[in-house]
C-alpha cells in the first residue's frame, strides 16, 4: 500500500462533500497537471490518502481510500487526463495544519512543504505515520 495527499479547496469540494458520497466514493477529476496525473496512474485499490483543505484552513482533515484505479477523467474529452475514485474512511481526530507540518523537522522534505501547489502528491510511509500520530489516529 502506498500513501498520498489529495488537496481540495473546501468551497469547491469539501471533506463534508466527500463524506456524503459514502462507500461509492467520488471521481477525483479536474486535475490538469501532468505530474499529479502520473501519480494517480500509479495508485492502486486500497491505497490511502490524506484529504487536505487548501486555501483558507490549509489542514489535513480526513483519510480517504482509492476505490477505483486510474481511468479517463469524465470532465473532459481530452484523452491525456485520467483520475481515480476515492472514498472517505473517516475524519482525523485533530486536523493537522500546514504550519504544524512545516514546524516538524521530520517533515521538511514532504512534497506538501516543498511543492505546495501540487494537488495530488505522494506521502512516504514515515510521513504518513507521523502525521497520523499528530492527528490523533
Amino acid at each position: 500500500m502506498r500513501f498520498w495527499l489529495f488537496k481540495s479547496e473546501p468551497d469547491t469540494w469539501s471533506w463534508e462533500d466527500q463524506m456524503a458520497r459514502g462507500d461509492q466514493g467520488e471521481e477525483w477529476n479536474g486535475v490538469r497537471n501532468y505530474q499529479a496525473r502520473n501519480f494517480m496512474r500509479e495508485m492502486q485499490l486500497g491505497d490511502r490518502g490524506f484529504f487536505y483543505h487548501s486555501q483558507k484552513t490549509r489542514e489535513i482533515v480526513g483519510i480517504v481510500e482509492v476505490c477505483a484505479p486510474s481511468h479517463p477523467d469524465s470532465t473532459t474529452d481530452d484523452p491525456r487526463w485520467d483520475c481515480v475514485d476515492i472514498r472517505a474512511i473517516g475524519p482525523v481526530k485533530t486536523p493537522v495544519t500546514l504550519d504544524q507540518i512545516k514546524a516538524t523537522p521530520e517533515l521538511a522534505q514532504m512534497v506538501l512543504v516543498r511543492n505546495s501547489r501540487l494537488s495530488v502528491q505522494p506521502v512516504t510511509a514515515e510521513e504518513w505515520a507521523l502525521i497520523c500520530k499528530m492527528a490523533g489516529l
